[in-house]
């Protein structure tokens, strides 16, 4: 089943962008994933298309109004849906490759996202005519409920959740994700009393707007999709899969600058590598990321592949 992207953000042009080349860029022309934008502008009923106001009680900035990113956020939860119920037909019918075309009911207004990743033979068809929403927003919409069958609702916010690999591997392995690009001073935050929205954050600072992080999301996503990386275990060893930061890597030639590798990682010895790398990822996560230490120390001890070792004392 191909991974679903949908990115809700005032700047769509900014995606697929740096997603769009490398190992990510070759898995959407392989339609590995689908990446497709919703903007929140096409939900106003202004004539300036208006998606903020004034902070209530005051201050600097501009706040995301709760009533247009609903609206927008019911819409990307409809649309996913019927991407999903199309693709899980399809999969039963034998049918691969064939794309779902939705459109936003604006009063002429204009088209909203389609799938991509369809061949050239294949005429994308409506699922369900168009899928057409109450731009007002309801307080009532069951979109409200948590549903464990939705793929989830990120919005991208520096006061969410840091981001971790361990959450990274269970967005990859769903569906798809919508993620939701804050701006301004952030989100009214009735949004998220009344949607079931998860708010991440992906570090300490603060950005001119969420769409960089999204980025930063969806490429730590798409490289674990199947078949992004070649082989399997190409990224079972890397930074933050065991808790730990990763060991020190060497290449050709063996002496640069009077630098010689290490003779260890030279001799062949399987066994000695490994109790070498394990050390030295310990070693370097002590150092640098004491934090990382002391969550690695309370967890079952690890080798450096990820692979839990036996308990000597049951032996």
């Amino acid at each position: 089943m191909t991974f679903t992207a949908q990115i809700l953000t005032l700047y769509p042009e900014m995606f697929p962008g740096p997603l769009g080349i490398s190992l990510a860029g070759r898995a959407l022309e392989e339609g590995k994933w689908t990446c497709d934008t919703i903007n929140p502008r096409d939900f106003t009923t202004d004539k300036h298309r208006s998606v903020d106001d004034t902070p209530a009680g005051g201050g600097a900035g501009m706040v995301l109004r709760a009533d247009i990113m609903a609206a927008a956020v019911d819409f990307a939860v409809e649309r996913m849906a019927a991407v999903i119920r199309s693709s899980r037909a399809q999969s039963r019918d034998g049918v691969g490759g064939e794309s779902v075309s939705t459109s936003l009911d604006t009063n002429g207004e204009g088209a909203l996202a389609t799938v991509r990743g369809a061949p050239d033979s294949v005429s994308p068809e409506p699922v369900q005519g168009r899928l057409s929403l109450d731009r007002r927003g309801s307080t009532s919409s069951p979109l409200t409920v948590s549903n464990p069958q939705h793929p989830p609702i990120l919005a991208m916010t520096p006061r969410g959740t840091p981001l971790t690999q361990a959450r990274v591997r269970e967005l990859a392995s769903g569906p798809g994700v919508t993620i939701i690009c804050g701006r301004f001073e952030g989100f009214d935050e009735r949004l998220f009393e009344a949607r079931d929205i998860e708010q991440v954050s992906i570090g300490d600072y603060v950005l001119s707007g969420g769409e960089m992080g999204a980025l930063v999301l969806l490429d730590a996503c798409i490289r674990l999709l199947p078949g992004v990386m070649g082989a399997s275990s190409s990224g079972d060893d890397e930074s933050f899969e065991n808790v730990i930061l990763e060991y020190p890597q060497y290449t050709r030639p063996q002496i640069w600058e009077g630098r010689i590798i290490p003779e260890v990682l030279r001799s062949g010895d399987h066994a000695k590598i490994a109790a070498w790398r394990k050390q030295k990822a310990e070693e370097d996560t002590r150092l640098r990321r004491p934090d990382l230490w002391e969550r690695h120390r309370d967890a079952p001890d690890q080798s450096p592949s990820g692979a839990q070792e036996k308990d000597k004392d049951k032996e």
